[in-house]
C-alpha cells in the first residue's frame, strides 16, 4: 500500500494518497482546489487517481473534489449523512460518478478497503474512513481517515455552525453528537493509527498537536477532550465548548462553495507584473511591518506571508470578486496565488514588487502612514480621553488578561463589529505580539477609522501592571 500525506502549512491542513501498487489506482482524501501537486506526486509514483473522498463539507479551504470530477471523471466518495441540508448539492448531478456513503459503507481501490464510519459533530455529516490493507495479509484496519473529528491531542470543534454561520443554539447539540463520537471512537483497538485533517495552526479546533499522526490508544490515555468525554456528557460539552477561538469570517463562504460546487480553477491564475498599484484591494506582504505603517498605498491590507496569512486575508478581505493587487517579490508570487486560490480568491489583478513600490512612492505616488505607539503611550492616550484600546485577540486571550478599560474585537471577526466600535476618536489597536494588531490597524484604517498601531509585547506590559508599573 502507498500511503503519503500531503501537508499545506497555511491552513495545517492533511490530504492523504492512499493507492494500491499492484494495480496502480489510488484515492485521494480531502483534496484542496489546486490538484496539480496531487496529480504529480500521484504521476511520480506510477499511481493513477481514480476516485477521491471526502470526510465533511470543510470550513477553511476551497475543496478540489469538484475539480478532479470535472477534469479526471474520477469517481466520488462524499458523506449522504447529516440530513438535506449537509448534502454536497453539487455532486447530485447526474454527470458525476458520485457515491453517496451511509453509515458503514465500504468500497475498495485496488487490495485496500475503506469502510465509512458516520462521527458527526463537528459537522452533522462527517465521516471518518478505517483504512484495511489486504494486499499486505490484513483482514483488520490499520488505521482511521478521521477527518476533523478526532486531531492528535484533540477534537474537531463543534461550534462553527454557531460562531460562524449565526445558527443560533447549535453547538450545544452539535457538542453532544460529537460526544456520542467520541463514544464510539474509544470502543476502537489501542493500535489503530489516526490520520487527521489538520495540525496544530488550524481554527478547527483549540489545541491540536503538532505531531502528524496518533493512535486511538495515545488518544484515549492523553487527548484532554477524550478525558473530559470520560466524565460524562455534561463535562465534555463545558470542556469542548470552552474557550473556541472565534472563526476567521471565510469559513461560511467555504461551506456554502464546497456544498453548492467550487468553481472550476483549471490553470491557476497568473497575474501580471505592475509598474504601481491600481483600484481594488492591495494586499501588502512586506516582512517589515513599521515599513508598512510608515508608508503604504492608501487603503492597502497589510498581511505577511507567516502561517496565518490564509486565515487573516480570509477574515479582512470580505468580498472574494474583488480586484486583488499583491504587494510581494516575484519569487514568492506562485505560492501567494495558491494561498489565495485555496481560500477563494481567483480575482488576482497583477503583482508590484517591494522594489517597484518604493520607486513609485518616490516619484511621487500617492502615500498613507499609520502611528506606531507602545502600550505606555497607548495607555497614556487612553488615560488623557485621546483614543480606544481596541485588543484584536481571541476572547479567551482576553478574558485571561487585558489592558483596563480596553475593548476587545478579535481580528479574525473584525468586519462583523463594525458597528460595535467607537464610531468617533482614535482607535489604538493591540494584540499579543503585533503581529495580528497590524492586520487588524491596516483593515480598521482602509475602513476609515482613526488607528494607531500598538508595537509591542502585551505579555511584558502585563506584567509590569501585576507589579506596580506603568
Amino acid at each position: 500500500m502507498f500511503f503519503r500525506q500531503v501537508f499545506d502549512e497555511k491552513l495545517a491542513q492533511y490530504a492523504y494518497l492512499i493507492g494500491c501498487q499492484r494495480t496502480g489506482d489510488a484515492v485521494l482524501f480531502d483534496p484542496q482546489r489546486d490538484i496539480d501537486r496531487y496529480v504529480d506526486l500521484a504521476e511520480r509514483e506510477e499511481l493513477r487517481i481514480v476516485a477521491v473522498a471526502e470526510t465533511h463539507l470543510h470550513a477553511d479551504f476551497l475543496s478540489g473534489a469538484r475539480e478532479f470530477a470535472e477534469r479526471f471523471d474520477v469517481r466520488l466518495y462524499l458523506s449522504d449523512e447529516g440530513g438535506p441540508d449537509w448534502r454536497y448539492e453539487w455532486a447530485r448531478d447526474d454527470r458525476y460518478d458520485h457515491r453517496p456513503l451511509r453509515d458503514g459503507a465500504r468500497f475498495s481501490i485496488g487490495e485496500i478497503d475503506f469502510e465509512a464510519i458516520h462521527t458527526p459533530g463537528h459537522t452533522p455529516e462527517h465521516m471518518s474512513f478505517l483504512v484495511t490493507d489486504r494486499g499486505a495479509g490484513a483482514d483488520e484496519p490499520m488505521g482511521l481517515l478521521s477527518g476533523d473529528f478526532v486531531f492528535v491531542g484533540d477534537l474537531g470543534r463543534p461550534d462553527l455552525l454557531e460562531t460562524a454561520a449565526r445558527v443560533a443554539g447549535a453547538m450545544t447539540p452539535a457538542a453532544r453528537r460529537l460526544y456520542g463520537s467520541v463514544r464510539r471512537f474509544i470502543e476502537l483497538p489501542d493500535y489503530l493509527q489516526v490520520w487527521p485533517a489538520h495540525g496544530a495552526g488550524s481554527s478547527c479546533g483549540k489545541a491540536l498537536g503538532a505531531v502528524p499522526e496518533t493512535t486511538v490508544g495515545y488518544e484515549r490515555r492523553f487527548s484532554p477532550a477524550i478525558a473530559a468525554a470520560l466524565k460524562g456528557e455534561d463535562a465534555f460539552v463545558s470542556h469542548i465548548l470552552e474557550g473556541q477561538p472565534e472563526p476567521p469570517m471565510y469559513f461560511v463562504r467555504m461551506k456554502r462553495d464546497n456544498k453548492l460546487g467550487a468553481p472550476v480553477l483549471g490553470d491557476l491564475p497568473a497575474p501580471p507584473r505592475l509598474t504601481r498599484p491600481g483600484t481594488g484591494v492591495v494586499i501588502d506582504t512586506r516582512p517589515d511591518r513599521s515599513a508598512f505603517m510608515a508608508r503604504h498605498v492608501p487603503g492597502s491590507i497589510y498581511v505577511p506571508l507567516t502561517k496565518s496569512f490564509c486565515t487573516a486575508v480570509g477574515s479582512v478581505v470580505v468580498d472574494e470578486t474583488a480586484p486583488i493587487t499583491l504587494i510581494v517579490e516575484e519569487e514568492k508570487l506562485g505560492g501567494v496565488v495558491r494561498d489565495l486560490v485555496r481560500i477563494g480568491f481567483d480575482n488576482l489583478r497583477g503583482f508590484v514588487e517591494p522594489e517597484t513600490l518604493e520607486r513609485y512612492f518616490a516619484e511621487g505616488g500617492e502615500a498613507a502612514s499609520i502611528p506606531e505607539i507602545d502600550l505606555t503611550a497607548a495607555s497614556r492616550l487612553s488615560v488623557a480621553g485621546k483614543g480606544e484600546v481596541l485588543d484584536v485577540r481571541y476572547a479567551s486571550e482576553y478574558a485571561a488578561s487585558h489592558l483596563p478599560g480596553a475593548l476587545n474585537a478579535s481580528y479574525t471577526r473584525l468586519p462583523d463589529y463594525g458597528d460595535r466600535l467607537p464610531a468617533n476618536g482614535s482607535l489604538l489597536v493591540h494584540c499579543l505580539s503585533g503581529a495580528r494588531a497590524a492586520v487588524a490597524a491596516s483593515y480598521l484604517a482602509r475602513e476609515g477609522r482613526d488607528v494607531h498601531y500598538i508595537n509591542d509585547l502585551f505579555t511584558a506590559y502585563a506584567g509590569s501592571l501585576e507589579t506596580g508599573g506603568p
